[in-house]
């Protein structure tokens, strides 16, 4: 097997398929492992260029990185890859209880014998820039800070209330922290600043991203200085977007061939866990666009008393909408979850939430032979692929109008077409785009 051009780990499963789309739709195979592939299975895709594992770190405690991370990240050195990615939200959203970006760094210094790692949050493409170590997101058609947000700032586990990325980090790390600022990318002095950072007591370096020539020109510098950087990197596909503009430079890269039409399809499942106010919009939208909309219980399948009885009872309702020729589309919520009717100290479990929505999925992808399925919520997706029996995940087409999310090809026991849709991404008519393949 010849080496791939790169590796990474996602910490969130929507984010890995934002890599993969980075990667393909410019020309770089890649094919991305829900599990730890065996030799067999990396046979099946001898034409792919990079790697990726889909992970669930971001929902993760420091004490499940230190028992899990290390034999991830030595699975991605074992690739023999030139760069080794971990792969973070362009929001950052993290703390140090829950998917901390701090231990995952702490981990992978060790793991790859790396002095420094660089860290690059910022793509133009997904409306995500840094300014001198603050982040700023898009948001409909205006650009935030993070930490005035509208969604992010009240994000229902990770609020980023801070948006200069170095304090935020230094609450998860003890690491000290450098910065590459974006004048001095302008300036020309990139080299010099990492140079500086690389004979200083920094262990990390933070590069700022906010345009397409700071993009550039950070993707040519660490394609450059690999060798004395070390494989390891964490950042957002903002890496990959970068890297493409590297590799393309240095005829490495040839033009991205186009893909194939994706086509309408009758009927196609949405299974949703997302509360984010995007995603409400969008399923509204589809609710008076064709779409039937199936309400969940959530905290019966958060705490799995009476699960069984609310899942048959979505179920049986989803059925009869696609018996019917239409679109079913199940949610456990429309906007911010409300867990009032939760009796007290009742344990709500997110993960056991994907897990039951992939598993309803299945079953209607099955009785009806679905060919095209849409997951919201990047928790939700981590989950629920385990219980659609996928395997592995190539690109089937990307969406130019919502980057971050593209329309997948799923392999398994069977190969159908899906789509894995974080909380923020998408315009509203984003289930209906999906459903008739305009793209």
């Amino acid at each position: 097997m010849i080496a791939p051009l790169l590796a990474y780990y996602g910490d969130d499963f929507t984010g890995s398929t934002d890599v993969m789309e980075a990667l393909s739709s410019n020309g770089v195979e890649t094919v991305l492992f829900t599990r730890r592939p065996d030799e067999a299975w990396l046979k099946r895709f001898p034409q792919a260029r990079a790697i990726g594992l889909a992970g669930h770190s971001r929902s993760k405690p420091p004490r499940w990185m230190d028992a899990e991370l290390p034999g991830i990240f030595r699975w991605l050195a074992s690739l023999g890859a030139p760069v080794c990615h971990y792969k973070i939200c362009s929001t950052f959203d993290s703390a140090p209880h829950l998917g901390s970006i701090g231990r995952a760094l702490e981990i992978g210094l060790e793991i790859f014998g790396q002095t420094l790692a660089p860290i690059v949050v910022g793509a133009q493409q997904l409306g995500r820039y840094t300014f001198f170590g603050e982040l700023f997101a898009r948001f409909g058609e205006e650009v935030f800070r993070i930490d005035r947000h509208p969604v992010m700032s009240r994000h229902p586990a990770t609020p980023m209330g801070e948006a200069d990325l170095r304090r935020h980090l230094s609450l998860q790390t003890q690491l000290p922290i450098g910065l590459i600022d974006l004048p001095s990318i302008h300036a020309g002095a990139a080299k010099a600043k990492l140079d500086a950072a690389l004979q200083s007591a920094a262990r990390v370096v933070l590069i700022d991203v906010a345009d397409a020539e700071s993009q550039k020109r950070m993707g040519e510098l660490f394609w450059r200085e690999r060798n004395r950087i070390g494989p390891f990197i964490v950042g957002s596909s903002g890496v990959e977007y970068a890297l493409v503009t590297a590799w393309r430079a240095a005829g490495i890269l040839g033009p991205a061939k186009p893909f194939e039409p994706l086509g309408a399809a009758d009927r196609i499942a949405v299974v949703s866990g997302s509360c984010s106010p995007t995603t409400e919009r969008q399923i509204r939208h589809a609710s008076a666009n064709g779409f039937v909309s199936v309400e969940v219980d959530y905290v019966a399948l958060a705490s799995g008393q009476g699960s069984g009885e609310a899942e048959e009872t979505a179920l049986q309702k989803a059925l009869k909408v696609l018996q019917d020729d239409k679109s079913p589309l199940l949610h456990t919520a429309l906007g911010p979850v409300n867990i009032g009717k939760a009796p007290a100290n009742t344990n709500l479990d997110n993960d056991r939430v994907g897990q039951r929505l992939g598993a309803m999925l299945n079953r209607l992808a099955l009785e009806h032979d679905l060919p095209r399925l849409i997951v919201a919520g990047g928790d939700t997706s981590s989950h629920a692929l385990g219980s659609l029996g996928v395997a592995a995940l190539t690109l089937r087409h990307p969406i130019p109008q919502s980057p971050g999310s593209p329309v997948c090809l799923a392999h398994g026991e069977r190969q159908f077409e899906i789509v894995l849709k974080g909380g923020q991404v998408g315009k509203d008519d984003f289930f209906v785009r999906v459903r008739d393949g305009n793209l």
